[in-house]
């Protein structure tokens, strides 16, 4: 399996929180491989692996498919393209960044800027409302080709660093993505004593929407919300990040099941896999707080990849983090039996 290769693959394709439709016939395609159970729903990708019986788990492995972007607002007077936000977008790195727009036609612009020569000494760090896109066009061209609405995304390709890194938009959490197919993969030949379903939902960067429906509809014993995390870098602190490298954030928070996260890094230690400890004291702000309040309750864990320069076009995650996420969910799903999951 070109773990890379489907990363890439992933992170190239189209999916705008809200309209995901590229990105999860991607993820679905990739899926098909594995089970012939699985389609998509109201935007979410759901594959549904073994038969549920009475007495033995059923457990959820979860990633998000869509990712932050814009949408059209209108086109002013002079032709440039007024946006909003979709999703949280870090409005530092805004400025003549460059983009596409998904309209009748992919149209490419880039965000307007002032060039130093002409801004004052005291500007600051624009808001959303002072945002303009240049896509060289008149209003009346324009018209014909953008509606309001339309998503936009930055304009970038996945590419390798040194050191067995990759860089580009949508990593979160395309690498999560990713990172279940390679744990399919890797059960594709084993007994399991659990049945199982795997989400790629839609709508976590809005408020985790596509969770909210999907769980209750699969309505799992389990779930293993897979995601990304904050990554060190040289200006933030070891007590709120994990590192490159060194292995999957295993989550231990006061809405996770605290047995799970035990279970996480017993397993861990046992395979020798490497694995870090992410401690919130509060909400995770990933799907598990959904799954955590599905019905009556889900018993709930995170496993995150440690990245870095989160909701820009330029995220870095190393590869081997997606390996070892994979194969602690692969060795996790292996150990369970009838009596003993958590």
């Amino acid at each position: 399996m070109d773990l890379e290769k489907i990363i890439f693959k992933l992170c190239g394709a189209k999916g705008i929180a809200g309209d995901e439709t590229e990105a999860s016939e991607t993820a679905l395609g990739y899926l098909k491989e594995y089970t012939s159970d699985c389609y998509i729903k109201n935007g979410n990708v759901i594959g549904n692996f073994g038969v549920r019986e009475p007495g033995k788990p059923h457990i959820l492995l979860d990633a998000h498919i869509d990712q932050i972007g814009f949408t059209a607002l209108h086109i002013t007077d002079d032709g440039f393209l007024k946006i909003g936000n979709i999703g949280g977008i870090d409005k530092r790195i805004l400025l003549a960044q460059e983009v596409t727009i998904s309209g009748k036609e992919t149209v490419y612009g880039v965000i307007c800027s002032v060039p130093p020569h002409l801004a004052d000494k005291d500007d600051k760090v624009p808001e959303m409302s002072d945002i303009y896109i240049d896509i060289g066009m008149t209003k009346e061209k324009a018209e014909k080709i953008i509606s309001p609405g339309d998503g936009i995304l930055f304009y970038k390709k996945c590419s390798k660093l040194l050191g067995g890194r990759l860089t580009g938009p949508a990593l979160d959490d395309r690498c999560g993505v990713a990172a279940i197919l390679k744990a399919v993969d890797l059960l594709k030949e084993a007994e399991l004593n659990c049945s199982y379903s795997v989400l790629f939902s839609e709508q976590e960067e809005v408020g985790e929407r596509g969770a909210k429906t999907a769980v209750y509809d699969i309505d799992p014993d389990i779930a293993i919300a897979v995601d990304v995390s904050f990554a060190l870098t040289s200006d933030d602190s070891e007590l709120k990040c994990g590192k490159l490298g060194e292995g999957c954030m295993v989550g231990i928070s006061p809405v996770l099941d605290k047995r799970l996260s035990a279970r996480m890094i017993e397993t861990a230690k046992k395979n020798s896999i490497p694995y870090q400890i992410e401690v919130m004291n509060k909400e995770t702000g990933t799907n598990a707080d959904r799954f955590s309040l599905n019905k009556s309750g889900v018993n709930a864990v995170t496993l995150s990849i440690p990245l870095r320069y989160m909701h820009t076009p330029v995220e870095v995650i190393s590869l081997s983090d997606v390996e070892s996420t994979a194969s602690l969910i692969a060795a996790y799903m292996m150990s369970v039996n009838d009596k003993e999951a958590l």
